[in-house]
């Protein structure tokens, strides 16, 4: 019924609401901006991104952060003609914030602090008299209780004020399983169900759910519980938990969720991250009962094109760049794109801006010309795990960085403008070293190969990464211009593409 993934490469801890006849649907970000994206459906296969909540630095707070912190987890509701979406900022002083919208393609507000909150994805719902309730995950992110996890909490807050009207309680935190987190409330029947998720978001994650008279409980879990999980399966999906309950349009319910697809003959390495997947749900004596998330994808040979003809390029909202925005990073004129390069990819705010990698099998290539500078096309994790095709005059050299260790090759290439161009593709089969790693990742210059990677070593285990690759454009050094960039991947044979992007 639906395709699988929903929303591919780097869009985890999803949240989704219905209003009006469409679905809108947010993911976490972390320390790219802008953050939060905003995408739009109105039948749950076919997903424009329409654009994105923290548009502006000072909406975000996240310039100081340390990688893995920043947006963590929105939650995305609509109540009386305004959209809400409340999320935590990390380890950065704007902490649990509330950011609302009549249009969720924007602009959003600044958004407001919730005092009295001190942890993780928040949950924002109101009981039939209008009180507004936050349920949220209690762990420490900074201070003295650095680490600590109180379990699911709850407290009943004003937004308009922006604080806590009591202390937190506990509420059900799920069957003993480690980080219990991402909380979601609803109202079905005679019933408030609490759905979490619990056994880390690595491949122990599951969805539990619980249920009770009130917002406030007291809630009595589910005799099955988790009601849904991948651990110790094959599934070609893993890791599937931090859930969130919509209506579908035939009536039915879904859930839409996070999960990740390992590669390998050991299902070890996930090049594109978490990303967003959706399953059935029936109900049976009061309780969800989850389908299994079957892998279903899209076989669109989905293509961005981008010759910067257009001096808005960058208006795109599928561009992010590292705790900064893609405008303060690089500028479009004469049908060029410019970056001028301070810093290098090692650096915490490098001079970069990519989009998601969002297929398993992808060719991204930038036409680049470095006569006055040094950079070209790379392939980000985070400051120590990346990959690139660097060009500086008539030489392009091909780095690779893995957590401080780092190898290079070079090639000689004609004056001018040069293509880089990066392949990726799943393993081969069999019973191989190559078929135990990760992805084959080419790297070439001028239609010439200079080195070919395992992909193991830039996945979300290896980099021990919340997001996923991000691909993109930088420079280190000088001027660098850009004629073009361009992407196209698939998952399937042939088809129609259900995502759109903004522009290409």
């Amino acid at each position: 019924m639906f395709p699988d993934p929903l929303l591919p490469g780097f869009n985890p801890d999803p949240s989704i609401v219905l209003a009006d006849g469409a679905y809108y649907l947010v993911t976490s970000t972390f320390e790219y901006l802008p953050g939060i994206p905003v995408y739009r459906s109105t039948d749950l296969v076919s997903w424009t991104h329409v654009g994105n909540v923290a548009t502006r630095p000072e909406q975000a707070g996240v310039a100081g952060v340390p990688t893995g912190g920043g947006i963590w987890a929105p939650t995305i509701r609509y109540r009386d003609g305004v959209f809400y979406v409340i999320v935590t900022i990390a380890m950065s002083p704007r902490g649990c914030v509330v950011f609302t919208a009549a249009d969720p393609a924007g602009p959003w507000s600044d958004g407001v602090t919730i005092d009295g909150i001190g942890g993780i994805d928040p949950d924002l719902a109101w009981d039939d008299d209008g009180t507004a309730y936050v349920t949220f995950s209690g762990l420490h992110t900074s201070g003295e209780h650095l680490g600590q996890h109180l379990g699911i909490q709850q407290v009943r807050v004003d937004l308009t004020a922006g604080k806590a009207m009591e202390e937190p309680r506990s509420l059900w935190s799920g069957t003993g399983l480690k980080f219990p987190e991402a909380p979601h409330l609803y109202r079905r029947g005679d019933y408030w169900y609490l759905v979490i998720a619990e056994g880390g978001t690595e491949r122990g994650h599951g969805v539990s759910v619980a249920r009770g008279p009130s917002p406030e409980g007291p809630f009595q879990g589910h005799p099955a519980n988790p009601v849904l999980s991948a651990r110790s399966t094959s599934r070609p999906i893993q890791n599937t938990g931090h859930a969130d309950l919509v209506a579908t349009p035939d009536g039915g319910d879904a859930l839409v969720l996070l999960g990740m697809r390992p590669l390998g003959m050991t299902q070890s390495f996930s090049p594109l991250g978490r990303e967003t997947f959706i399953t059935p749900v029936s109900w049976a004596d009061g309780w969800p009962r989850p389908e299994p998330v079957l892998l279903a994808p899209r076989e669109a040979v989905e293509e961005e094109v981008f010759d910067f003809a257009d001096p808005d390029a960058l208006d795109d909202p599928g561009w992010l760049a590292v705790r900064t925005t893609p405008g303060s990073v690089a500028s479009v004129a004469g049908a060029r794109l410019t970056i001028d390069g301070h810093r290098g990819l090692d650096d915490p705010r490098p001079q970069f801006i990519g989009r998601r990698q969002r297929h398993l099998s992808a060719v991204v290539s930038a036409t680049v010309d470095a006569s006055a500078g040094t950079g070209g096309l790379a392939a980000r994790y985070d400051e120590n795990h990346w990959f690139c095709l660097e060009a500086r005059g008539t030489v392009v050299t091909a780095r690779a960085r893995l957590d401080g260790l780092s190898q290079t090759w070079q090639a000689a290439v004609p004056a001018g403008e040069v293509e880089l161009r990066m392949e990726m593709s799943p393993p081969p089969a069999g019973f191989t070293p190559a078929a135990m790693g990760g992805d084959r990742i080419r790297l070439m210059a001028a239609g010439t190969l200079i080195t070919e990677l395992d992909g193991r070593y830039w996945t979300a285990e290896t980099c021990a990464s919340f997001t996923g690759r991000v691909i993109g454009m930088y420079a280190s050094q000088g001027t660098v211009r850009f004629a073009g960039f361009r992407y196209q991947g698939s998952d399937g044979s042939s088809g129609g593409s259900g995502y759109v992007g903004h522009g290409g």
